[in-house]
């Protein structure tokens, strides 16, 4: 795993009440496989390395350090709640969770390299809904956004152009409208994961609670 990456550490008081879950494949197609990662603590890693570029999404708090077999010096990382990270595929390493705690990683897995185009149009979430949307970071494979939506509040209706993997770090309970007027209810649960193809649509909050999650947009 490649840690000297730049990474972002944002808090999630919603992200941190979730349970810790045991270790699972969620899902795989042709774009990604995700992972739900069982990090376990005072028990060191063996050696090993990861073949494709990843997503890592953090769903409870935790110290880990890493060793790596190239000579690099050891390194210790604190992972926030809610915390996104790239990872690109970088050499044999060693993990171990240093804190008390055991906690769980979203991993999503890029089968694909890329194209690189810019991810853009009128209907674009950033640019109709800058309100509830912010961008996590963007390289060539992917587009990663967080998306916070208060209580009770609504988006205006905006465009996923690109395929995508959602993860929930608080429970969704929505009204979505897509652009021909159909209506419908979305629910899930905090740490749920879920593949999603493009879709126009409005959604509203139907909660007194407000709503986050991390939307990984593939670059295909």
């Amino acid at each position: 795993m490649k840690q000297s990456i730049s990474c972002l550490l944002l808090s999630c008081c919603a992200a941190s009440a979730l349970a810790v879950e045991p270790s699972a494949t969620l899902f795989e197609n042709e774009q990604v496989k995700v992972v739900r990662a069982l990090e376990k603590p005072h028990v060191k890693g063996k050696f090993h390395d990861h073949k494709l570029n990843r997503v890592m999404i953090y769903l409870q708090p935790g110290r880990q350090r890493f060793e790596y077999q190239d000579g690099r010096q050891p390194e210790v990382f604190d992972w926030s709640a809610g915390q996104v990270k790239w990872s690109a595929a970088d050499g044999m390493h060693s993990p171990e969770v240093v804190s008390d705690a055991p906690f769980n990683i979203i991993e999503v897995e890029l089968k694909t390299h890329g194209t690189g185009k810019e991810i853009s149009g009128s209907l674009d979430p950033l640019k109709v809904d800058p309100r509830h949307y912010a961008v996590e970071f963007e390289n060539d494979q992917v587009r990663v956004l967080r998306v916070k939506i208060g209580a009770r509040e609504s988006t205006p209706l905006h465009e996923h152009s690109r395929n995508r993997v959602t993860v929930f770090l608080s429970d969704q309970d929505f009204r979505a409208t897509s652009s021909d007027g159909t209506a419908g209810t979305v629910q899930h649960k905090a740490g749920d994961t879920v593949w999603g193809t493009p879709i126009t649509h409005q959604e509203e909050n139907m909660s007194d609670k407000p709503f986050e999650a991390v939307v990984v947009e593939i670059k295909n």
